[in-house]
């Protein structure tokens, strides 16, 4: 997905505050904060990025960023291999986020691979790479837990009178798609955005499906024949057969008849239809994040693309050169979900695993923070106590390893 600015915030009014900006320079030169940093970095198929926040308000602050297209699956497809230029791409990119997290102690740090790691033969040996490189060791998870951390992320986009949730992320190597049970709103019971009287609890997964292709594989096999009416149609019915089978698994177009089922989207798919959509003059991920479309607007949006032609599509402030190819695979993908779940809107989110795996390290360590800052001080006063655990920094990269 786009990522339009390195030190990028999401808006109030998706669940996440906003930093002020004094409070961003005074992480980023390492001053007095109100709350440590934590970090969390997803190397897929396609991009490799990595975020940095701070706690802040049930939700948290972005510090830092970072967002690099990689294509570490280009090829993967027909050799079950990551190629030698796709894994120096990546190792360039993790180095400079190694490079970040030198300059910056944070309390918690995560990272994980997906689909390309998980699929390919050499993604353990490449990962050891990896490690020795940079000094960091990106953790291969499962599709279930890529859906589990989609989902946290994306909780705070539900709203009172959702039943269901039907998330799905349209990645570089594969798109996941996840069936949730929001449960009732409950006095008194913490719900996705904070501890407030009549929020949901916390949501969960009923059902998820992992499909063997994404935008970078369906660019590799098809990706052609997707700018005619008859290739793209073909990709279409590829898609849906699949998505056929799991709504037959979970009877979820029954459900969305009945009401309250909400459809979200997370992937570059999606975040370019609504900057389409939205006729932004550039993307801007505070105006899409959280922003929910009719359906007969995205799928506007998507006729949109599709009559842009490659040379359009390369202009396209929302799209872009490096993304021509991958753009109208996923729409693709989109319009089989569209055909077989005829769901009235479709909510946007420009966020996923990061957000995720940021809220779990927070939420974890809550009890922590909040003992700190009942701690007595030594002149009886009651303030921060110093954390006995080691903050975490990432062993910086070697000079003689990092890429150009």
């Amino acid at each position: 997905m786009p990522d339009d600015a390195v030190h990028a915030t999401l808006p109030p009014a998706a669940g996440f505050p906003v930093v002020a900006d004094q409070d961003a320079r005074a992480l980023r030169s390492g001053g007095p904060t109100l709350a440590p940093a934590y970090a969390a970095l997803d190397l897929g198929t396609n991009n490799c990025r990595l975020l940095v926040a701070a706690p802040a308000f049930g939700g948290f602050r972005v510090v830092d960023s970072f967002s690099r297209i990689v294509r570490l699956g280009e090829g993967l497809a027909a050799t079950g291999r990551l190629s030698p230029s796709a894994m120096d791409r990546a190792v360039s990119a993790l180095a400079a986020c190694a490079e970040k997290l030198a300059r910056r102690p944070v309390r918690g740090f995560r990272a994980v691979a997906t689909e390309a790691c998980r699929r390919a033969t050499n993604g353990s040996a490449f990962l050891s790479r990896v490690e020795a490189e940079t000094g960091l060791r990106p953790r291969i998870i499962s599709a279930r837990e890529e859906a589990e951390l989609a989902m946290e992320s994306c909780a705070p986009l539900l709203e009172g009178g959702d039943r269901r949730a039907l998330l799905f992320d349209i990645g570089g190597g594969s798109t996941e798609i996840a069936w949730i049970r929001v449960p009732p709103p409950a006095r008194g019971v913490a719900g996705v955005g904070g501890p407030t009287a009549g929020q949901h609890p916390a949501a969960e997964l009923i059902g998820y499906v992992s499909l063997p292709f994404g935008v970078v594989t369906l660019a590799e096999r098809v990706g052609a024949s997707c700018f005619t009416e008859q290739g793209f149609g073909e990709v279409v019915e590829l898609a849906a057969e699949h998505l056929r089978r799991f709504d037959r698994v979970h009877c979820i177009g029954q459900e969305i008849r009945a009401g309250g089922v909400r459809l979200i989207g997370t992937s570059g798919t999606v975040t370019t239809l609504a900057g389409v959509a939205l006729s932004l003059p550039r993307y801007r991920r505070p105006l899409v994040d959280g922003r929910t479309l009719e359906a007969g607007v995205a799928d506007q949006a998507m006729g949109d693309l599709f009559a842009l032609g490659r040379d359009g599509l390369a202009a396209h402030p929302c799209v872009g050169p490096e993304r021509v190819e991958f753009v109208l695979p996923g729409c693709a993908v989109y319009a089989a979900i569209r055909q077989v779940w005829q769901v009235p809107s479709l909510t946007v989110a420009d966020r996923g695993l990061r957000e995720g795996m940021l809220l779990r390290m927070m939420r974890a360590d809550a009890p922590l923070r909040m003992m700190r800052a009942d701690a007595p001080r030594g002149g009886g006063g009651r303030g921060p106590a110093r954390d006995p655990r080691p903050h975490h920094r990432p062993a910086p990269p070697r000079p003689d390893r990092l890429g150009p």
